[in-house]
């Protein structure tokens, strides 16, 4: 396997990022994940631009996006496979071991991982921490995400492979590395961005593609709602069939199996929408 640091090719046998880099000792980075298929990024335009927007929120230089597109080509051609998570990573670089930045310069990384294609249905739970909607990373895909981790790690205790928060004011968010949907009486609902979720590039899609609508929902929702589901870029559209101890029998459900294949077609005719 080969990925790409400093400029150019590596093995990842002797790939090596200083211990002093920002990402590692504060969290000082941003990421995206690419699907790939058959050795070609899905909708990597839209992936940069949020990867570029994260960077000025975080106070970044811009990233080269040029050399990125160089680095993920080369990447994915070094490490041939059908299914694929491309993780761009680009942080702080060496710096401090404060807070403050150093002037060495950000570090790019970029590396590929085989994948498997998902489940059509999966079980999340709610966690009691919650998301804050004002805060100073709010919307930004950076590389902190230990309160992912501990909330991941909760899901899993408990058969899921998602956690849901809701917000600081009780509505309902998103998920740990999704965004969640939720379908009342046969019309697709979805968190608005200024509820503090994260503008994922699935979920735009999938609104753009069914016709969601943005809406301000109580955490709640997902005790009467007739069908959830959620988006990610590696779970495309995938039903739920269990919230906490409720059981959503037959998931997916008419609207998201709908959902569901909308998005596979429009993604299959164009690999960069």
């Amino acid at each position: 396997m080969k990925l790409w640091l400093d400029g150019e090719l590596q093995e990842i046998e002797t790939a090596r990022v200083s211990v002093f880099d920002h990402g590692l000792t504060v969290g000082d980075g941003i990421f995206e994940t690419v699907k790939a298929v058959d050795g070609r990024p899905f909708a990597l335009t839209r992936h940069l631009d949020r990867l570029t927007r994260s960077a000025r929120g975080l106070g970044l230089p811009d990233p080269d996006l040029d050399e990125v597109r160089r680095a993920c080509a080369a990447v994915l051609e070094a490490n041939p496979m059908p299914l694929g998570r491309l993780r761009i990573t680009y942080t702080g670089g060496h710096g401090p071991l404060g807070s403050d930045r150093g002037e060495h310069g950000p570090t790019l990384v970029v590396a590929l991982g085989a994948s498997a294609r998902r489940p059509d249905s999966t079980a999340v739970v709610t966690v009691p921490w919650t998301r804050n909607e004002r805060g100073a990373l709010t919307g930004l895909k950076t590389t902190s995400y230990a309160e992912n981790v501990v909330a991941l790690a909760r899901a899993r205790e408990q058969g899921a492979t998602e956690a849901l928060f809701a917000n600081t004011v009780g509505q309902l968010c998103e998920g740990t590395g999704s965004n969640v949907f939720v379908v009342l009486d046969g019309e697709i609902h979805t968190p608005p961005v200024a509820s503090g979720c994260l503008a994922g590039i699935t979920r735009a899609l999938t609104v753009e593609w069914t016709g969601a609508k943005e809406t301000d929902l109580p955490l709640d929702v997902l005790e009467r709602a007739d069908e959830v589901f959620l988006t990610s870029t590696l779970r495309d559209v995938q039903a739920v069939h269990r919230v906490d101890r409720r059981e959503l029998p037959g998931a997916p459900g008419p609207v998201t199996a709908k959902a569901m294949r909308i998005f596979d077609e429009r993604a299959g005719d164009d690999l960069d929408p």
